[in-house]
């Protein structure tokens, strides 16, 4: 059974933009898994679908009168892939032969810098810096040589999935090969990328063939930024997605995240008094795979026609008065403050906080812990302090990615 959510009436001035998504019903239809759901030719009314829609009796679930997953891997016409397993275990993921790359590019372009490099660099090569998973690109259980790391223009660079245990011999054998690749732009993790440019900084290593750095695969700190910038010197956008919905949403030069709306039909559900909720996505591109009413399990926040991306659902924390605090609105308590190039806050189940971080090249200075520490205190409405502690290692979960709040029980 498919979780429900509140129904909007399409007949409603709230419903009225699901008209646009009626063309789509025919082929929505031959898809079993929405077959049933669709009779009513009710867009808002059907049921949203998590990961769990996804796996239950895949491909089946997707696959059309008459197709079959290994007939379509043997013509070449699907690619097959599969999530980071973040926050549930890992799930298999069809798209259509080349369209990863023309769902991104027509996000990229959403940016007129971006766009610019583009088309200055037809063949604009990029070097990629994540946590690697076994994934038929990179496995960081087996050593890949370069050659089974670069895929078209893009070559996949780290193979480790703790950045904060890589030698300096293996950091230097990164550096070495993004300056032979001389890429256009980096597309990174971002505490992958912050650690990999603290070494650059250390060996005064420069790569004159960049123009901007894409942060993506999980949430970008203000810490992270500044770090980044200061590194490499070039403009850093925030490219926000998931495997299985795609890219959603792109950094502009003027700093404001913004849709494709020709990828995605975008909801906000249970939006708070503030608007911030559950982004619900409608990939609108993928014919052999799409989702309907999928819940992403990030927090965003509209405004106009910017979007504001306040982290995961399962990671946000509590105030006091039991207001929701969202990994954003923490990570807003870090502008201003130098010498942390990461951190975690952990909540527990009381309530309290502990922030344990790791330092910059410079400690962070005592008056910028106490500003920290204040807005930190007033964001929770706490009365007991916040106990701050610097470590040299914060340990990822399975996937390789990083939390920047959680839970002490999750």
């Amino acid at each position: 059974m498919l979780a429900t959510t509140e129904i909007i009436s399409e007949s409603s001035p709230a419903g009225g933009r699901f008209a646009r998504l009626k063309r789509f019903y025919p082929r929505w239809r031959e898809v079993p898994l929405y077959r049933d759901e669709l009779t009513t030719g009710d867009f808002s009314s059907l049921p949203l679908i998590t990961k769990r829609e996804i796996r239950q009796n895949f491909p089946d679930n997707f696959l059309r009168v008459g197709q079959l997953l290994d007939g379509l891997l043997a013509e070449k016409s699907v690619e097959l892939e599969h999530t980071s397993g973040t926050s549930d275990e890992r799930t298999a993921v069809l798209f259509p032969r080349g369209w990863w790359d023309a769902q991104e590019e027509r996000v990229l372009r959403l940016n007129g810098f971006i766009a610019s490099v583009l088309d200055a660099y037809p063949n604009a090569r990029r070097a990629t810096l994540v946590p690697p998973v076994c994934n038929g690109v990179v496995c960081f259980s087996n050593f890949m040589a370069k050659s089974e790391r670069t895929l078209g223009r893009t070559l996949f660079v780290n193979q480790a999935r703790i950045p904060f245990l890589l030698t300096d011999a293996e950091l230097l054998r990164m550096a070495e090969e993004v300056t032979e690749w001389s890429p256009q732009f980096l597309d990174l993790d971002p505490v992958h990328g912050v650690w990999f440019a603290l070494f650059c900084e250390r060996k005064k290593i420069k790569f004159p063939s960049l123009k901007f750095i894409l942060c993506s695969y999980e949430f970008v700190s203000v810490v992270h930024r500044k770090i980044l910038e200061r590194v490499f010197g070039v403009p850093i956008f925030n490219l926000y997605g998931s495997t299985e919905a795609g890219h959603l949403l792109i950094e502009n030069e003027a700093g404001e995240m913004r849709g494709c709306e020709e990828n995605v039909f975008y909801e906000i559900i249970n939006a708070d008094e503030n608007g911030i909720g559950e982004l619900v996505a409608t990939t609108l591109t993928n014919e052999i795979m799409p989702l309907l009413r999928y819940r992403v399990g990030d927090l965003v926040q509209r405004d106009g026609e910017n979007y504001l991306v306040h982290g995961r659902v399962r990671d946000a924390l509590r105030r006091s008065d039991g207001r929701r605090v969202t990994t954003l609105e923490v990570d807003r308590c870090f502008e201003g403050v130098s010498g942390i190039a990461h951190y975690q806050l952990r909540q527990t189940e009381n309530g309290a906080c502990d922030l344990q971080f790791i330092s910059d090249v410079v400690a962070v200075d005592a008056g910028d812990l106490n500003r920290l520490t204040a807005r930190l205190t007033e964001q929770f409405g706490l009365k007991s302090e916040i106990r701050i502690v610097a470590v040299e290692k914060l340990p990822p979960q399975t996937s390789g990615k990083f939390r920047l709040t959680c839970r002490a029980e999750a």
